[in-house]
Order: structure tokens, then C-alpha cells, then sequence
């Protein structure tokens, strides 16, 4: 399997391209890639909580699946370790829609016979993306009052795994 490239190579904000070709097969992605997301609800799902949390961007960005996944996992585990997983409600608010493509070029001795180079730049898809715009929320965490500490360093942690800063804004429900 190829090797991922860096997420600054995906991070900037981009209009979702559509070609337009005489040839109707053409203007359409082949593959939609499999999402990296597993859950997007996670613990108590009934219960009402006093506070909330939210992870607030500081910027407009793009982030990929696989990094919201890895913020899910790892705010996820301290959460369940420290107050168990009836105490919380974890939820991820975006969906990634958009899909990253990417032209692959050929480099070598004898590439130039099966190259396009930048005449067909559509590329294949290989991953998927949210769009953020600032202060737009990506993860709500509602906890009770006696967990709030630990509640704030799991979205810590899960605002470490991503390529951007992010607030932890703290509401009280009404």
C-alpha cells in the first residue's frame, strides 16, 4: 500500500472540482474511498448531562478522515479509562464529503510512454476530507459537573490529533 502524504499537502481549503466532458463517464469520480470514521455517537446516548463541550476551529481548513478518527480514538480511550462510558456523550459533528484526488506522475526511465503528465490532471481518488470553516464545532462532549476535568483533557488530546488549533468552549446546559 502507498505511503500517506503529510496533511499539509491537503490542509488548504479547496472548491470540490466537477469537469464537465462530451464524454458522460468522464465527469464523474470512479470510487468514492471507504471512510475512516467508525463511530460517530459514542457512550451514554440517553441521558442528559449538565455541560457541554464543544472543539471550536480557530481557522478555515480541511481535515482527513484519518485524522478525525485518531483524535476519536484517542479522547475516546481517556474518557472511557477515567469516568467510564455511561458518564459522557461523545459526538462528531461533520461528515467528510469531500474527496481528496491526486495525479499521479510517473518518474524515471521510459515514464514519458505511459504518463499524461498534466494533460488528464483529474486524478484518482485517495482519501477523504471535512471542510472547517472558522468557528465551526467538530466534536460536542457532554459530561456532569464532576467530570468536567477529565472531559477537558480528552478534547485536549483530540485537539492535539488535528492539523489545526482548536478552542475548547464549555457550556452549561440549560
Amino acid at each position: 500500500m502507498a505511503k500517506i502524504r503529510k496533511a499539509v499537502a491537503y490542509r488548504r481549503l479547496e472548491r470540490p472540482y466537477t469537469r464537465i466532458s462530451k464524454y458522460r463517464e468522464k465527469s464523474f469520480i470512479r470510487t468514492n474511498p471507504a471512510k475512516k470514521i467508525i463511530k460517530y455517537n459514542m457512550g451514554n446516548t440517553t441521558k442528559k448531562f449538565e455541560y457541554k463541550l464543544e472543539l471550536v476551529s480557530k481557522a478555515d481548513i480541511q481535515i482527513r478522515d484519518n485524522a478525525i478518527e485518531s483524535a476519536r480514538q484517542s479522547s475516546n480511550r481517556i474518557l472511557e479509562k477515567k469516568i467510564g462510558s455511561a458518564n459522557y456523550y461523545f459526538h462528531i459533528l461533520t461528515y467528510p464529503h469531500h474527496i481528496l484526488r491526486e495525479n499521479p506522475l510517473a518518474a524515471g526511465a521510459g515514464a514519458d510512454r505511459f504518463s499524461t503528465g498534466m494533460s488528464h490532471s483529474f486524478g484518482k481518488a485517495i482519501g477523504n476530507a471535512v471542510q472547517l470553516k472558522k468557528g465551526q464545532t467538530i466534536i460536542n462532549l457532554s459530561v456532569d459537573k464532576i467530570h468536567l476535568d477529565s472531559a477537558k483533557t480528552a478534547m485536549k488530546r483530540a485537539s492535539n490529533k488535528l492539523p489545526c488549533s482548536f478552542l475548547v468552549r464549555v457550556q452549561k446546559n440549560q
